[in-house]
């Protein structure tokens, strides 16, 4: 058996906890590989939206495991707090849910290094979430960091101060002096209901899951696009975002990865700072972002809308090895009677379809234009009630690509995912 990688392909936000949901049946594992509770992965089934941050999007299928892997990093105070929320839902996550020893724990005193540090950058902020993740992987790079795996070590408490002592003397370099007091207090609370769950080493389970027979598939969390190396960089996040880091973040060999699943929106968007060629700042762009409900899971902060950018996709395919794609948010589009679609990006005259290095080079973005299909389209349940425009759109994107649109969703419910091809 091989792993397969469900993975965003443009600036997040692209729907892929849905389509986890949806996928699970066909898998006996759920496995998330990176990121942390920057990320929120919206599920909607029986009218009730879950927002998960941590947990693998699998959790609502209690015959299947769900691993969080060495390359997620956990802040145990919103751990807690999203394992009572689901527990709410009649969930008992202590049968199902497995956490790696490797995981990278997030300490009050890396949000508080995370603010400091945004704070100081004043107009050029990335955008951070806030919730410490920075820190912490420049932690774990630095060979710093807590571990899952150090809760259960005699030492931990003086683990902890030697690196909570590191985090003060950083934070003197900044006019900034939060207190901390009364999340730490949650903080080691978090860290013993996290010791509740099963603590594993996740590479050998994975493994052996494998050598079992079992189906494993590989969640990822943000995008493509704000991968550390790929990204948008520096406006990017803190960990391998791609397909290769699904191999890093659970301890799996490159040739033990299968179907790479590639999720992105009808459209395009993004939460904070950094460049968006095909941004739109008008009318058209607030009708998107009204549209698409588009407001962050996670910070709750209102989406950059844009028109599709094949440029930028087709890169993301190109690194990740993608097999097969997913379209999110088709019915955004309903109302609009043009879709444009970037195909090139010009600069100074001249046209390319490569995806920039430099993040500050002024690109304007070369248009096809697309009939719109002004149907209500989140009632449709099967491709061949599709309306022809919106099949067009597809098969435009399919060309460009070279690889099948495999599912396309109309609306947030498990029901409203369409499998391509299907009678």
């Amino acid at each position: 058996m091989k792993v397969d990688v469900l993975l965003g392909l443009q600036w997040g936000d692209e729907g892929k906890g849905k389509i986890v949901d949806v996928l699970t049946p066909k898998y006996d594992v759920i496995a998330r590989f990176q990121g942390g509770p920057n990320a929120g992965h919206s599920l909607e089934f029986n009218e009730i939206k879950h927002v998960l941050h941590t947990i693998p999007s699998g959790i609502f299928h209690p015959d299947k495991k769900n691993v969080i892997g060495n390359g997620v990093v956990i802040d145990p105070v919103i751990f807690k707090k999203e394992v009572e929320e689901v527990t709410k839902l009649g969930v008992d996550l202590t049968k199902n849910l497995l956490i790696s020893k490797k995981a990278h724990l997030i300490l009050p005193s890396h949000r508080a290094l995370d603010a400091a540090s945004e704070a100081a950058k004043g107009n050029s902020k990335i955008g951070s979430t806030l919730k410490g993740i920075g820190p912490t992987y420049m932690d774990k790079t630095g060979r710093n960091g807590l571990r899952v795996g150090d809760t259960l070590s005699p030492n931990f408490m003086e683990k902890y101060k030697q690196l909570k002592e590191k985090h003060n003397s950083l934070l003197g370099m900044y006019d900034f002096k939060p207190e901390i007091s009364d999340y730490e207090k949650q903080w080691f609370e978090g860290v013993e209901f996290l010791k509740s769950f099963t603590i594993i080493d996740s590479e050998y389970a994975i493994n052996n899951y494998l050598a079992e027979g079992k189906a494993v598939l590989a969640e990822g969390a943000q995008g493509t696009l704000l991968d550390i190396d790929f990204g948008s960089y520096p406006f990017v996040t803190s960990s391998n975002t791609i397909c290769a880091g699904a191999c890093t973040g659970l301890g799996v060999a490159p040739n033990r990865i299968g179907e790479v699943f590639g999720i992105f929106k009808a459209y395009c968007t993004r939460v904070g700072s950094g460049p968006f060629p095909t941004e739109l700042s008008d009318d058209t762009g607030a009708k998107l972002q009204k549209c698409g409900h588009e407001f962050g899971a996670t910070t709750g902060r209102p989406r950059r809308c844009g028109w599709l950018d094949m440029v930028a996709l087709k890169y993301s395919v190109m690194i990740n090895g993608v097999t097969s794609l997913i379209m999110t948010k088709a019915d955004v589009l309903d109302t609009f009677d043009t879709i444009k679609v970037c195909v090139a990006y010009n600069q100074d005259g001249k046209m390319t379809e490569l995806f920039p290095f430099d993040t500050e080079a002024k690109f304007d973005p070369v248009y096809l234009e697309f009939d719109g299909w002004n149907i209500d389209t989140t009632k449709l349940r099967h491709q061949n009630e599709f309306p022809e425009e919106l099949n067009a759109y597809i098969n435009f994107i399919e060309e460009e690509l070279g690889i099948p649109v495999q599912y396309v969703s109309v609306g947030p419910d498990r029901e409203q995912i369409i499998e391509l091809g299907e009678e």
